[in-house]
């Protein structure tokens, strides 16, 4: 790890100010992957502003929904009795990411902020456009097990790690962030980006924007019956997703009066399907619909000769979340 400065901020115009005064600078708060990155000399700030001071911990109701701070821990926010009540979703989407020791430690803005976990990008010796910009793709011909079947290009085809990016894509959140032009509010859909030529530029946040809460909306508590979140990995302890999904649904007489779908595991950032949620929309959630949803889900997936299981596992694992969403499973 290379020598940093280290600045403790005392309010978010004081971090805002900091980042400003060197292009190199990084916000940390829990650091659970930021560390990791400046071990392995993939990230490396040479000054880092520590945000834990400012006031942004907390989880309260909010305009009908509810408000969560980019503070506040992954542990403490999945046992909020706000959000276990409201958006279980949210709690089940932390609780299958990472071990209970890194979701003690890790905050919600920087959930959102991790970066991928493909074998290429970690490695120094292999090229990687994401981490060293025109250097190539080694996944591209490379071990591309665990990557991208959604929104690839010829420049990367790295996946985002985010178990909690999911459920939140797929419950509409808005990210709010205050940086050196003010405050601002991005819908989720929007928050992440796709590879296209710049792999390296993983969000659309401006330079020195700060991630100040993330907005639950009133409408989306209407899914707190009938969600569901489903994780398929390797092993059953700390491991990331090859393939997830998140179901949140509102039922009215068996019959699915609102659908939402996002996959995890599968593209450079959280995947919502709207096509699967049409086909469910207005429709009884039968076998044949269901797996006419999954088909829908899958259009347009491209697999790579190590990954192209990922996309029979997608449809299987979107039948059996809305499966037990709908409550006509077994949650396992």
């Amino acid at each position: 790890m290379k020598p940093f400065a280290y600045t403790r901020a005392t309010n978010s115009q004081s971090a805002v100010d900091a980042i400003l005064r060197d292009q190199t600078s990084k916000f940390i708060a829990g650091g659970t992957n930021l560390i990791d990155l400046m071990k392995e000399d993939i990230e490396q700030p040479r000054h880092l502003v520590d945000i834990n001071r400012l006031e942004l911990t907390r989880i309260e109701q909010f305009q009908g929904g509810v408000r969560l701070g980019a503070l506040a821990h992954n542990s403490d926010t999945a046992n909020h009795q706000l959000v276990r009540e409201h958006y279980p979703l949210v709690t089940q989407a932390i609780l299958a990411g990472a071990s209970a020791q890194l979701r003690n430690a890790a905050t919600n803005g920087g959930n959102l902020m991790q970066r991928t976990r493909c074998y290429y990008f970690y490695d120094l010796a292999m090229p990687c456009n994401k981490r060293e910009p025109g250097s190539g793709c080694g996944a591209l011909e490379g071990f591309n097990r665990i990557h991208a079947i959604f929104g690839a290009s010829d420049q990367c085809i790295a996946t985002h790690p985010s178990d909690l990016c999911v459920a939140l894509v797929a419950l509409d959140a808005v990210v709010n962030v205050e940086g050196p032009d003010g405050q601002r509010s991005i819908p989720f859909r929007d928050f992440h980006r796709l590879p296209g030529t710049t792999p390296e530029i993983d969000t659309n946040l401006k330079r020195a924007e700060l991630i100040t809460s993330i907005d639950l909306p009133a409408t989306s508590s209407a899914f707190a019956r009938h969600s569901y979140y489903l994780k398929v990995r390797d092993r059953a302890s700390y491991a990331f997703a090859l393939v997830s999904v998140a179901v949140a649904l509102e039922l009215q007489d068996g019959t699915i009066k609102q659908a939402r779908i996002a996959l995890g595991g599968v593209a450079h950032k959280p995947w919502r399907v709207k096509e699967a949620e049409a086909v469910l929309t207005g429709n009884r959630p039968d076998e044949r619909t269901l797996r006419r949803a999954a088909e829908a889900a899958m259009q347009g997936a491209r697999g790579y000769q190590h990954n192209r299981f990922k996309i029979e596992l997608g449809k299987r694992a979107i039948v059996r979340a809305v499966t037990v969403a709908t409550g006509e499973g077994r949650a396992v």
